[in-house]
């Protein structure tokens, strides 16, 4: 009657990038629907947390590159006088050779996100949604950091900016990421405005 854990895979010096990801709705998006297309109110809740996340290339370059597991990875650090410290584990899916991985290590304790809606106008009749949207970004940290902002556009499948404070990038047809460059113990706003339409 005894559970025995075996470890599977196991690899030092992957080099890994630090991210920090803010999804600042703190609705999730369910779909397109006439409720969240017409309710003003409908996705404003603010999440203040900044999530810390370590992204690697599952290669034989980053002495990896065989077929992972679903299951959890541990991730360790060295620490000051050489012992490893314990830094967090994510469960990942089944992840082919090759493919890139993202692990969730929890919240930015230094690093805080704000998003409100500043302006919202509606025309049922002329089937348009302008909607803005101001996101800050507070860094408290003695070092500067770039975090990638995740707007879910939910209110409708066309759409297109009028304006915005930075580029982005479209990572699908609802998603777009903004990577903002914050200098230490500082602030930055992104905001843009959004023209929804629909037949």
């Amino acid at each position: 009657n005894e559970t025995k854990q075996i470890e599977f895979v196991s690899a030092s010096d992957v080099p890994v990038k630090k991210l920090f990801i803010y999804s600042g709705a703190a609705q999730r998006f369910y779909g397109y629907s006439e409720y969240s297309r017409a309710d003003r109110n409908y996705g404003i809740q603010t999440n203040k947390k900044v999530k810390v996340m370590l992204e690697f290339k599952n290669s034989k370059d980053n002495n990896l590159g065989i077929p992972l597991p679903k299951g959890k990875m541990r991730v360790y650090k060295e620490d000051s006088d050489k012992s490893l410290e314990f830094v967090g584990e994510d469960s990942i899916e089944h992840t082919p050779k090759d493919e890139h991985i993202r692990i969730y290590l929890g919240d930015a304790f230094d690093i805080v996100g704000e998003r409100v809606q500043k302006d919202f106008r509606i025309d049922s009749g002329s089937r348009w949604i302008d909607e803005t949207i101001e996101i800050k970004l507070r860094n408290h940290k003695e070092e500067s950091v770039e975090v990638r902002v995740v707007e879910q556009l939910y209110r409708w499948s066309n759409w297109k900016f009028i304006q915005k404070s930075h580029e982005y990038e479209k990572k699908d047809s609802s998603t777009v990421e903004f990577n903002v460059k914050i200098p230490k113990d500082s602030e930055k706003i992104v905001s843009y405005k959004v023209h929804y339409w629909w037949d």
